[in-house]
């Protein structure tokens, strides 16, 4: 029995959990939008935690959510609670045979924007118990939050090589030049990679798997980064596809991420002659961590489709 009138510090592992997505995200919009909440209900929880703490648990740093030496604290041990807490559970989902529970799973921006919502959906279609959160990012940040055990699975777009990663080969993809339908190789089907040279040229950004492969065949074939006229770098498929709609230049970008301007005809898809731009989707995992019943489940669902 607590001493009457003597405050205590209960914290909820709701609030933690908040917490420390905010701190891994940086970002409050961010957490915000992973947790399906709203930045305001984000900020409450956050605010009510430092309150009940009696100290500052983060620093707003422009647009980044940093800890101070307190949150670190916090987050340290909020990560081992909400892995007893993920414990607890995968034991009580292992005595029941039910898959249900909390699965975080990450996709590098085309599996996590194009192949994942799908997939997630008919996983739950099978599974209505089971409560998914989507990241996405890039392939480094993914592979990172994997390898730190904040992300159950990751679906990226670059194979890495890591030994204490556990790595499946998925779905498989190709990289195209995508043009505007007003540019004068939009009636081509191919162009020479020394053709690229000429060209203003949008690029992803550094940890991107799509920039990855691109620079990586590309120098192959004699034909560097640094050889290209580049004009802009973007952190998103989407934002360089809106850009080479608008003519700012050309790029390199998954045929999954152009689809449906293609058919629109809004864009135009290209191949690299003599340049195999084709790549795997790779899902990962950390080796010899504690797998749940729902995290067995989905990752048999996904190695299956992968099959088919």
């Amino acid at each position: 029995m607590f001493p009457i009138g003597k405050r205590t510090h209960i914290m909820d592992l709701h609030q933690i959990e908040i917490f420390c997505t905010v701190i891994r995200l940086r970002s409050f919009s961010k957490a915000a939008d992973m947790l399906y909440l709203t930045q305001p209900t984000v900020s409450s929880h956050i605010k009510n935690l430092e309150q009940e703490l009696g100290v500052e648990l983060i620093d707003r740093l422009g647009k980044h959510a940093v800890p101070t030496e307190a949150g670190e604290i916090l987050h340290r041990y909020g990560l081992k609670l909400l892995a007893l807490r993920d414990s607890a559970q995968q034991e009580i989902e292992a005595v029941s045979g039910k898959v249900a529970g909390r699965l975080t799973i990450g996709g590098s921006t085309i599996p996590g924007a194009y192949v994942l919502p799908s997939l997630i959906a008919s996983f739950r279609n099978d599974h209505p118990s089971a409560a998914i959160q989507l990241v996405i990012d890039d392939t480094a940040k993914i592979t990172q939050a994997v390898l730190n055990s904040e992300l159950n699975i990751g679906i990226i777009g670059a194979r890495v090589k890591d030994p204490h990663l556990e790595t499946h080969v998925f779905l498989r993809d190709e990289l195209v030049v995508a043009v505007s339908i007003k540019h004068r190789w939009s009636g081509r089907k191919a162009v020479s990679p020394h053709d690229l040279r000429e060209e203003p040229f949008i690029l992803r950004e550094q940890g991107s798997g799509t920039r990855r492969i691109m620079e990586e065949r590309l120098a192959r074939a004699g034909v560097p980064l640094s050889g290209l006229n580049a004009v802009a770098v973007m952190g998103s498929s989407d934002a360089v596809r809106q850009a080479v709609k608008a003519g700012l230049g050309i790029s390199i970008l998954s045929i999954r991420a152009i689809a449906d301007d293609v058919r629109a005809g809004s864009l135009a898809a290209l191949r690299v002659k003599g340049v195999v731009l084709e790549r795997n989707f790779s899902i990962i995992l950390l080796k010899n961590r504690n797998r749940s019943t729902l995290c067995r489940a989905f990752l048999d669902f996904l190695l299956k489709g992968s099959k088919k």
